[in-house]
């Protein structure tokens, strides 16, 4: 009796970790297959008006992160490369730490004129930026800048909320192999709430008025 008690008990316990393991990792697959063909190189990038530039933190002395710089750095490839006309800075923002402020003075640092860059000070998470470009910066085609372990989501949302979005990857140096884990690890449940938010139950946003990067009557 014992022994069947446990055999049943193990056998339990083996299901509900197979079954916790297909619930993270299967909307990650969904969402890596999704994205491969969305994913190209910047040469290949189809020609387009903006750039979504993702944050991805800030030091104490609130400069980017070697993350963001590369973020920034890829989308002014682009930028010189006459692949956009503007780049759309996204991040979180609050008294003490500002994101979009960061990036732009430092992609103007690289050159980039400040007339082409637009900060969004509403990008909380990846699905505020991409809800905030179409619906407040009234954007419906982009190319997305970002790591490859952030892409395949930021294409997915993108594209979910009505951009008709490519990627290209900002992997620009060889990263710590311990934070590589850590982002991919991160992806799993980030992803799967991506999904039900998309699917299910969308978030409640901070939003705001209309402000149409290129304004209809300018085009």
């Amino acid at each position: 009796m014992v022994k069947t008690v446990l055999r049943m008990t193990v056998i339990l316990i083996l299901s509900l970790s197979a079954l916790a393991v297909l619930v993270f990792l299967l909307p990650r697959l969904i969402t890596s297959l999704y994205a491969w063909r969305r994913i190209v190189e910047p040469e290949h990038a189809a020609q387009g008006q903006v750039a979504i530039v993702f944050g991805a933190g800030l030091w104490r002395d609130g400069s980017p992160t070697p993350v963001l710089e590369d973020r920034v750095k890829a989308a002014a490839e682009l930028y010189f490369a006459g692949k956009v006309e503007k780049l759309l800075m996204s991040g979180t923002t609050t008294s003490f730490y500002n994101e979009p402020k960061a990036m732009r003075n430092f992609a103007m640092s690289l050159g980039i004129p400040n007339p082409a860059i637009v900060q969004d000070y509403g990008g909380l998470r990846t699905y505020d930026t991409c809800y905030r470009a179409r619906h407040i910066y009234g954007i419906d085609q982009a190319i997305l800048v970002t790591q490859s372990f952030h892409l395949p989501r930021a294409l997915f949302l993108c594209n979910a909320l009505g951009i008709k979005a490519q990627g290209v990857t900002a992997d620009l140096r060889e990263y710590r192999q311990r934070s590589q884990l850590w982002w991919n690890l991160r992806e799993l449940p980030a992803t799967l709430v991506a999904l039900w938010e998309v699917y299910v139950q969308p978030p409640k946003l901070v939003t705001g008025e209309p402000d149409p990067i290129f304004p209809k009557e300018a085009q």
